[in-house]
């Protein structure tokens, strides 16, 4: 990784442009080619330096409601259940942790209404209990990376 990479990487964590073409955009603010950007981000993409390119929204203030969830889920449940979970397209991290709630996760629905049926549908078809932790306040990190 140079430092075109790493100028690369800075406007995509923290200033994507929203227009027609992205990329040239960014190879106009670095000095290069949109093909170019292209190559090095498909490369970075392939290497697993980039996971994702994709927008994060605050689901509150597009009316959305969430929680994290956690689980005790013994090791013979342990695929079902996380299939069962992941089938969900408000499920927006799962994770295991090495506790006694060992299975984690994040939903996100429209409504309280659909996050409570959809959290009720997940432990009648598992027969396991979700504790979903609702945040009473909220705090933003901002998770990006000076490069």
């Amino acid at each position: 990784m140079d430092g075109k990479d790493r100028e690369i990487l800075n406007i995509l964590q923290k200033g994507f442009p929203l227009e027609a073409a992205p990329f040239r955009a960014v190879g106009e603010e670095v000095g290069l080619p949109e093909e170019e950007v292209l190559r090095r981000v498909r490369r970075l993409r392939e290497k697993g330096v980039i996971r994702r390119i994709g927008a994060s929204f605050n689901p509150r203030k597009l009316g959305f409601v969430s929680t994290l969830c956690a689980a005790r889920v013994s090791d013979e449940k342990a695929g079902a259940f996380v299939k069962t979970v992941n089938a969900y397209p408000g499920v927006t991290h799962h994770y295991r942790r090495d506790h006694e709630y060992n299975c984690w996760f994040t939903f996100i629905a429209p409504s309280e209404e659909a996050l409570e049926t959809a959290l009720a549908e997940i432990r009648e078809k598992t027969g396991v209990e979700v504790l979903s932790l609702r945040a009473v306040r909220t705090y933003k990190i901002d998770a990006t990376f000076e490069l």
